[in-house]
């Protein structure tokens, strides 16, 4: 499997244009094919998303490098990931040295992923079964933001959690069509950034496209 992960490296990633080391060995090292079923193990290297039941997905390897690279991520920084899914991009954050607080709010989904990150021994990832659309005060501020599901507008509650300097990023729904944008805050003034196109499950919550 390692010769797979940096096959997909290589040609999914790097061809693509991603070029922040970090994220390339990051997803060099996570072995994908245990954030998935074991019947679809063999595609778990393509580039493609995978079902993980519920209506949800692992996002492809791609997408998943495409939003940490956005983050900026340095060793230290704590960050909210605000769909847990699979643990999948959790576990890349991790290995990229952040700090990271995920909320899942499909308790099945959030079982399975508190199981296999505590096998995995990713004990930097804090998992909680909540509403990601509000955040995870508690632990706030936070370096980072990310949203693995895409919605309207950008939550309210998670702008509050963001700390300053910060980044938040994810896929914003306008006209019909997703975009992964990238929020900067620092010194009190936000700026926005198109990102470029993108194809996630709906954010779901109080904040999000439906309660």
């Amino acid at each position: 499997m390692r010769h797979r992960r940096q096959m997909m490296v290589r040609e999914h990633l790097q061809a693509q244009g991603i070029a922040d080391n970090r994220v390339l060995s990051a997803m060099g090292r996570v072995q994908r094919h245990l954030f998935v079923d074991q019947a679809l193990q063999s595609q778990a290297y393509s580039s493609n998303a995978l079902p993980i039941g519920y209506g949800q997905t692992i996002s492809q390897p791609f997408s998943v490098a495409k939003m940490s690279q956005a983050l900026q991520v340095l060793p230290g920084h704590r960050i909210l990931e605000v769909g847990t899914g699979s643990g999948y991009q959790a576990a890349v954050l991790a290995e990229m040295g952040a700090e990271v607080y995920s909320v899942e709010r499909i308790k099945a989904l959030y079982l399975a992923a508190l199981d296999r990150l505590t096998r995995l021994r990713y004990f930097q990832v804090k998992l909680k079964l909540d509403d990601g659309t509000l955040g995870w005060p508690e632990n706030g501020p936070y370096d980072r933001i990310l949203l693995t599901a895409g919605g309207p507008r950008v939550p309210e509650p998670l702008l509050k959690q963001l700390a300053d300097p910060g980044i938040l990023v994810m896929p914003l729904e306008e006209g019909g069509q997703q975009r992964i944008v990238r929020i900067r805050r620092e010194k009190k003034r936000w700026y926005r950034q198109d990102m470029g196109p993108a194809h996630f499950v709906s954010l779901i919550g109080a904040f999000g496209c439906q309660p």
